[in-house]
């Protein structure tokens, strides 16, 4: 049975991280759920209500930041404690601003992280995201109209990439446009907003990772799939945590 008030979800798509933290947690009298993914963590809050999730922000299928997005405001009492392997400080603030309790760098220290988890559970609610609620309006006048099998908007600074990704999209009954830069892909999702974006990671200008904030500022609904030609691994995650749904190469 359950120990009230102490059920902490880990969310991590390392199995072995996710077992270190676990028998730690369990050794101090928690109760541990496992997610691996953003996705089977939103599942685990909805079904479970778990009183604390430890979050990672690097993670496949649906970012950190997205996850903490759709956590923090429609269950203000489940605190959350992020845990990430980037350095980044504006990431950090950025979860912080979005209710995480805490935020910790990996290599995690044990002793710390169950201080943050032990502080959070006697502090009770996370602080409280100023992020609107995630609901179904889309933004823009766009929103009632939509093709068969959807819209999408492809961001790449090669034209033929763009062409060919088009033909086959068109083919499929997607309503298709594009874009060459990541400004004038924002342009393009301010006038209409797609439901899929097709986003190049390296630009000139502005990447496509640096563009994600202001997509998710447009539109919470949007998936981003990131297009890369690039096998730099950390720079996928990094676009991950800032809440692409999926990267292809």
């Amino acid at each position: 049975m359950s120990s009230r008030g102490r059920t902490v979800l880990i969310v991590d798509d390392e199995p072995e991280i996710r077992g270190l933290i676990g028998e730690h947690l369990q050794s101090n009298g928690y109760d541990v759920l496992e997610a691996e993914n953003g996705l089977e963590a939103l599942l685990h809050v909805e079904l479970s209500r778990p009183n604390i999730v430890i979050l990672d922000l690097m993670m496949p299928r649906l970012g950190g930041l997205d996850a903490l997005k759709r956590v923090t405001p429609l269950y203000p009492e489940i605190a959350v404690v992020v845990i990430t392997g980037t350095s980044d400080p504006e990431l950090k603030q950025q979860a912080l601003a979005l209710g995480a309790a805490a935020v910790l760098t990996k290599p995690i220290d044990l002793a710390d992280l169950l201080k943050a988890v032990d502080h959070a559970t006697r502090g009770g609610p996370a602080a409280d995201a100023s992020e609107p609620r995630d609901g179904n309006a889309r933004g823009g006048p766009a929103s009632a109209e939509a093709a068969s099998a959807g819209r999408v908007l492809i961001v790449d600074d090669d034209a033929e990439i763009r062409a060919l990704l088009e033909e086959v999209l068109d083919q499929h009954g997607y309503a298709t446009r594009s874009a060459s830069t990541a400004e004038s892909a924002f342009w393009a999702l301010l006038h209409e907003v797609p439901d899929v974006v097709l986003l190049d990671i390296s630009m000139p200008g502005l990447s496509g990772v640096e563009i994600i904030p202001a997509i998710r500022n447009v539109s919470r609904d949007v998936r981003i799939f990131m297009v890369s030609g690039s096998t730099d691994v950390e720079l996928s995650k990094r676009a991950l945590a800032y809440g692409a749904f999926d990267y292809v190469t």
